[in-house]
């Protein structure tokens, strides 16, 4: 190996790594180095160049094996007619002379693809700039956020023009296709061997030209106006949730789609119920003989009441499990489940009668609840 550039230390492979040694190196640089990823920065730039260079050398087996036995036109780089990618190569189009338009990366086969379609395609047109997406806040009770609801919303933004439909022009009129770019949204700018793509400046990137602007609109496509759409919340939203309504947003420029609505959803506390993920939970009072004896109760659920059978001797903090009528899960995935607790009042104020009975249940009554705690203190534990 001769001349002034060591190709394979460009790349960071040893003189005999293998051909997917080299694309991989190449690859994971040229993706740390491309342009487009450091716009304006000189190094990178070159260094990019260098990388290609050798990377069209050492992926070629015939030029490798030039450039390894120190043939000529491989001293110090591609010999006399190559471009960055060789003549008129992969990545270049007919007629460029070996040029690369760094946006234009889908032109640059195989390779490029390695990127995942890192950056825009200066021969191809660019995408209109979306519309400005908007955020508002709604407030729902907790039956409406169990059974879903729908809500309409007047918002105020930037609306499609109702005189033009958006497209800018006077109605009667269409935009014609920009003659600066034919087009494409991006003109390109010769730097070196290389050609750099920038937004057309005559259509802004659009792509096209109004001739006759809207009077109503001026050409924006869009005037400042309120609008009311309908927003459908689904069964089983949580408080603080955010719902992404795609397209219901603000208006974009002409051919420009429009941006998205987020709705924040806030839910009213219920008198009785609390919310778990999917479970409904729901304190159950019970009188001391309905807890003594047992008793069959209708238990209210957010989707009507249900008969809930307490059996005798139940104490509080007892929890029962009704499946199934708990909040809706996510993607209609069924339902969560009500956890019921069962909670023994005791009366704030008796009777004379009452009084009397409960001095009997407590004369008659054997069972000691504090048994266990006497023992222990008996014992000295």
């Amino acid at each position: 190996m001769n001349g002034t550039k060591d190709y394979y230390k460009v790349l960071g492979v040893n003189k005999k790594a293998s051909e997917k040694e080299i694309k991989d190196a190449y690859r994971k640089l040229a993706r740390e180095y491309h342009p487009d990823v450091n716009p304006g920065n000189k190094e990178a730039e070159e260094k990019f160049k260098e990388l290609s260079e050798a990377y069209e050398v050492l992926s070629n087996a015939d030029k490798r094996k030039e450039y390894d036995s120190g043939g000529a036109g491989m001293a110090g780089g591609p010999g006399p007619g190559f471009g960055p990618f060789g003549y008129e190569g992969f990545g270049s189009r007919p007629g460029q002379g070996g040029r690369v338009e760094y946006g234009d990366l889908g032109d640059l086969g195989s390779i490029f693809d390695l990127f995942g379609g890192l950056g825009a395609g200066a021969g191809r047109q660019r995408q209109p700039r979306k519309g400005a997406d908007l955020e508002t806040d709604v407030n729902i009770s907790f039956e409406d956020a169990m059974k879903g609801v729908t809500i309409p919303l007047t918002i105020s933004g930037r609306n499609v023009c109702p005189a033009c439909r958006g497209s800018g022009a006077k109605p009667g009129t269409i935009p014609k296709t920009c003659p600066a770019c034919q087009g494409r949204g991006s003109v390109s700018q010769s730097q070196g061997p290389f050609a750099l793509s920038r937004p057309c400046p005559t259509c802004a990137g659009r792509g096209t030209v109004i001739e006759e602007p809207c009077a109503t609109c001026r050409g924006a496509g869009a005037v400042q106006m309120p609008r009311t759409i309908n927003v459908k919340v689904p069964p089983g939203v949580k408080d603080n949730a955010t719902i992404r309504f795609a397209g219901k947003g603000e208006a974009g420029p002409p051919g420009g789609s429009p941006g998205d609505l987020y709705v924040r959803v806030h839910v009213a506390l219920h008198k009785f119920f609390k919310r778990q993920d999917s479970n409904i939970l729901l304190d159950l009072p019970l009188t001391f003989p309905e807890a003594a004896m047992g008793t069959e109760i209708e238990v209210p659920t957010i989707n009507g009441k249900v008969k809930l059978k307490v059996p005798a001797g139940t104490s509080g903090g007892r929890k029962f499990r009704l499946r199934g009528k708990g909040a809706p899960k996510p993607k209609g995935k069924g339902h969560g489940d009500m956890i019921v607790t069962a909670r023994i009042t005791v009366p704030k104020k008796v009777t004379g009668k009452e009084k009397e009975l409960i001095k009997q249940l407590r004369e008659i009554e054997k069972e000691n609840p504090r048994a266990f705690m006497e023992k222990d203190l008996d014992t000295g534990d």
